[in-house]
């Protein structure tokens, strides 16, 4: 219910009477405030006239007015300019460090915020409050997909900088662990992660004209060149092929020279998955696309349009791989190229957000606003989230609209964070 009363503070949601003090001196709430989420008062520097004096300082908000003393306010100074105590239920009186009592007031959440609130947390349809939709402003709409947009690339900003920091300071490094991340689609992510942090990028550098060397040290450092990690059923066939047992062989020499151990191959995952995503297959791509320089920052950087981004994240399978997609297993040819969709997923998922993070890094604008253009450009993505907002009235277009509405559904939606999104103010504040 706090929560709830906090929200009804800050938007000015107040019952259709007017607000009085304890002690029956007018209220009138002229500014509430900026809303704290951190330790001290709830609201800093709310503007309130009290009686025939205008105030300005903090406000704090509880359940109960009791709760001043439950949660230690009378012993902390942080909360001695305190200019109004708000609470649902008054019960006691409260003082400051100084013993100096502070003014309360009764709130009470008006009857339809309540119930609609109520509506918002209980009911199982996705998105809670789907029935405002069809009523939104295309301007209103449009400003808070903006903010949510953003929202998302500054969390993807985040994660980029936690994985420079465990590439000690490497922006290139970080970038290759990023790609190769999002190699993993979804089902592999963790796994191919793990693998990326795991690659000696500096080793491999010394390898980088030989696509046979760079594979075997990709292939082996995956823990994909151990015996173990063929199904039995077709080890005999991998041997007699000759490619694994050379490959293997390769990595041997290399794991030595540059005193590389291997993941545990078991960190891969084959189930339920489609066979051009096997981790063979992605981390064949992978380094072909090492090996022809197109996994770097610098390139990415120099990417202006979305055909170069194309282009830059293109990549498909070595010889082998083109009749096979694991050791042993033979399949008909095909180059195994990513398909459109990959490469789309790829640059929303991984170029756009380093464009972004990197152009925040270096104070270079010009690359912040690149990451906004080209999520512009490109077309929205299709899967089931996308499809929900669709079905109940958002225009969903370009692949902008369709991270902002993705980052709406898991920041918000699923943790039940109406009284922190536009839509749900806007369904809240309804009649």
């Amino acid at each position: 219910m706090e929560q709830l009363l906090h929200y009804v503070w800050k938007h000015k949601l107040f019952p259709l009477r007017e607000l009085e003090t304890s002690d029956g001196q007018a209220v009138e709430v002229i500014d509430p405030g900026l809303h704290n989420r951190n330790a001290g008062p709830d609201f800093f520097n709310a503007k309130v006239r009290i009686g025939t004096t205008l105030w300005v300082g903090n406000v704090e908000i509880h359940d109960k007015s009791s709760d001043w003393y439950l949660h230690g306010h009378d012993k902390d100074r942080n909360y001695d300019n305190v200019i109004l105590h708000v609470a649902g239920v008054i019960d006691a009186e409260v003082m400051n460090t100084n013993g100096e009592f502070i003014r309360q007031m009764q709130l009470d959440v008006p009857e339809t915020v309540r119930v609609h609130y109520d509506e918002l947390l209980k009911t199982d349809s996705y998105p809670p409050c789907y029935k405002v939709i069809p009523e939104l402003t295309r301007l209103m709409v449009h400003a808070w997909m903006a903010a949510l947009q953003t929202e998302r690339l500054e969390q993807k900003t985040e994660a980029i900088r936690h994985r420079v920091e465990q590439c000690g300071g490497s922006w290139e490094d970080a970038y290759f662990v990023t790609l190769a991340r999002n190699y993993g689609f979804g089902i592999n992510n963790d796994a191919f992660e793990q693998w990326a942090q795991n690659l000696p990028l500096a080793a491999v550098a010394h390898h980088r004209d030989d696509l046979f060397q760079i594979e075997a040290i990709f292939m082996g450092q995956a823990g994909l060149l151990e015996l173990e990690a063929i199904p039995e059923y077709y080890q005999k066939e991998a041997l007699n092929e000759g490619y694994f047992a050379k490959l293997r062989n390769e990595y041997l020499y290399l794991a030595h020279k540059f005193s590389m151990k291997p993941i545990d191959y078991k960190l891969w995952r084959f189930l339920r998955l489609r066979p051009q995503n096997f981790p063979h297959i992605r981390i064949s791509q992978l380094a072909n696309l090492y090996y022809q320089q197109k996994a770097g920052l610098s390139q990415l950087v120099e990417c202006d349009s979305i055909e170069e981004l194309k282009h830059l994240l293109s990549s498909h399978v070595t010889p082998y791989w083109e009749t096979h997609y694991t050791f042993g297993s033979t399949s008909s040819k095909s180059e195994k190229h990513l398909t459109y969709g990959s490469v789309n997923l790829l640059m929303i998922n991984t170029a756009i957000p380093m464009l972004f993070a990197y152009g925040r890094h270096r104070s270079k604008e010009v690359l912040c606003d690149r990451a906004f253009d080209l999520l512009e450009q490109l077309k929205a993505e299709n899967n089931y989230i996308i499809r929900m907002w669709q079905q109940v009235g958002l225009p969903v277009e370009t692949a902008g609209d369709s991270q902002a509405l993705i980052q709406l559904k898991k920041e918000y939606c699923d943790k039940r964070e109406c009284l922190r999104c536009r839509f749900g103010y806007e369904y809240l504040k309804r009649k």
